[in-house]
Formats: C-alpha cells, sequence, structure tokens
C-alpha cells in the first residue's frame, strides 16, 4: 500500500510540475533581428508581439514603423532594453557576443536560430518560434507549404532543364557601387542559385571579392546583383561603373543583369524566398513558361 501511495504521489507531482509549465506565460514583448526570421514571426501570427526590429527587417512594410534596433552584426544594448523587451530572436549572425551577454544578463530571453540555409535548419526554426509563440500547429502547416512550393519549383525546374543547360551564374552582394562580394559555395547565394537552375561560378566559400581577371575569366552568362543600399537601374549603373570589367561579360552584353532584393539572403531561408526563385528561374530559362505562384506560405 505504502508503494501504491508513493506512486500516486509522483504521478499527482509529476501532474501538477507538467501544468505549471504549461500555464508558463509566453512572451508577449519581442525584438527581432534578421529579416528572414523577422518575416516568419509575421507569417506565424506574432507580429502585435514585435517591439522592434533590425534593419534587415524590411517586410512587411509594416516593420519598418517599428523601432531600429540596427544592423544584426552591430546591436547596441540600450537602445534594445529601452523598449523592455522579453525575447531577442536572432540567427548566429547578430552579435556582438558582449552585448548579447549584456542583454541575458537584464533577463532578456535570448534565442539564436539556424542561419544555416537548408530545410532542416528552416524546420527546427520554425518549431521553436511556433512554441514561443505557442501556434505549433501553424508552424508545422508553414513548413510543409513551404516544402510544397520548393516541389512545385523542382518539378517546374527539371522541365525547363531538359530544354536548356543550367547557366553559369555569379551573385554579387554590393553596397552603393563598391567592390561586391561574390557569393560562394555555402552560403545563402549558392543555395539560391542552385535552387533557381543555376550553376554558380564562384568556388571559394562564403562571399569574397573577386579581381578583375577572375571576373573575366569566369565570364557569367547571368550577374544577380543584390546592392543593399540602391535598387533597380540606380543598383545595376553604379555596380558596371565601379567594376567594367562586368560590362565585358557575356550577362551584361546580353542584358542578363538580375536584380535581387539583398534582405532574401539574411537570416536563413525566408517565406519570400520561393517567389524569388521563380522570379529568377524565369531569368535563368527565358525560353521556359514562368512558374505561376499560386500557393502562398502563408497558412
Amino acid at each position: 500500500m505504502n508503494r501504491l501511495s508513493a506512486l500516486l504521489a509522483l504521478w499527482v507531482s509529476l501532474c501538477s510540475s507538467a501544468s505549471v509549465l504549461a500555464a508558463e506565460p509566453l512572451p508577449q514583448r519581442w525584438i527581432s533581428s534578421g529579416g528572414s526570421l523577422s518575416e516568419w514571426v509575421v507569417v506565424l501570427g506574432g507580429e502585435k508581439h514585435l517591439v522592434g526590429v533590425d534593419s534587415t527587417s524590411q517586410h512587411p512594410v509594416s516593420l519598418r514603423e517599428l523601432p531600429s534596433i540596427g544592423y544584426q552584426r552591430q546591436l547596441a544594448a540600450e537602445g534594445m532594453l529601452a523598449l523592455r523587451p522579453e525575447v531577442l530572436i536572432g540567427s548566429e549572425e547578430m552579435g556582438p557576443p558582449p552585448v548579447l551577454a549584456q542583454l541575458r544578463g537584464a533577463g532578456v530571453q535570448v534565442e539564436m536560430l539556424s542561419s544555416t540555409p537548408d530545410l532542416d535548419s528552416l524546420q527546427r526554426n520554425l518549431q521553436r518560434l511556433g512554441a514561443l509563440l505557442g501556434e505549433p500547429q501553424r508552424a508545422d502547416q508553414a513548413f510543409a507549404a513551404y516544402q510544397h512550393r520548393l516541389q512545385q519549383q523542382a518539378d517546374w525546374l527539371q522541365a525547363a532543364q531538359r530544354q536548356q543547360p543550367a547557366p553559369g551564374v555569379l551573385l554579387l552582394l554590393g553596397h552603393a557601387g563598391g567592390s561586391p562580394l561574390a557569393g560562394g559555395k555555402a552560403s545563402a547565394a549558392d543555395w539560391l542559385i542552385e535552387h533557381a537552375g543555376g550553376r554558380n561560378l564562384a568556388s571559394h566559400t562564403g562571399y569574397k571579392t573577386l579581381s578583375t581577371e577572375a571576373l573575366l575569366a569566369l565570364d557569367p552568362e547571368v550577374v544577380i546583383i543584390a546592392d543593399r543600399s540602391l535598387a533597380g537601374d540606380a543598383a545595376r549603373d553604379a555596380l558596371l561603373k565601379q567594376n567594367p570589367a562586368l560590362a565585358a561579360t557575356r550577362a551584361a552584353r546580353n542584358q542578363r543583369l538580375v536584380m535581387l532584393d539583398p534582405t532574401l539572403l539574411v537570416g536563413g531561408l525566408g517565406p519570400r524566398l520561393p517567389d524569388g526563385l521563380a522570379a529568377l528561374s524565369a531569368a535563368f530559362y527565358p525560353a521556359s513558361q514562368p512558374l505561376i505562384a499560386n500557393a502562398k506560405q502563408t497558412p
């Protein structure tokens, strides 16, 4: 009987502990660092909790009305603490570390998620965000919808490549016409080029400046321009002025310089990436009927 009583007492204790954990309040005041992560917070219904975002969090446009906490790699504790946040969401790209330590010391919950551009990392990120928002089912639905979009993209690409081989591509990440950085292996740029159906000509790892000789030797068929301060013709003209060798490439001669929103490259795989892939694929494979994205990421 004593043993039975002890087991019952243990069961009651475990149930009580589970109830306490389940009743633990979720964070209500959020700051987010990293464009893609901020977008996922919105997709999962958490925009009402955001009290500040970093400078890469530009979509949806309503986020631009929130107080800015600066660039994700150069955060300042004072400005963030003034917003009285309960949680900071960001990737391992955010910092500097002493600032994050200061936030933790002030009682802010710092959540560092992965910016690795792959589906496993995205799934883990969405599951964590879903748990923090109290929306685990919505997070699972968002991931399933995302997988479906990427499968549509892969099926379209398979058909397009029956008619045309994959073009050689470079993605140049610039700032106001300065020396651009070419996105190499193990980068978001590389993931984007591959899944849009291109061959990334940059063989280095990460982002690196290319010499004039290297750019001419690679002679890309398509160049993707992601400028962090200029857009459209202004970004294109500034890049050509700063890098005259680019004008001699096949991409420039054939007017295959494609613009890309640089915030798509920040914070891992974001909810707008499937549409970005479809747009790039249309530029890579002009003879194929463009993939029309009817599905939405938001469940």
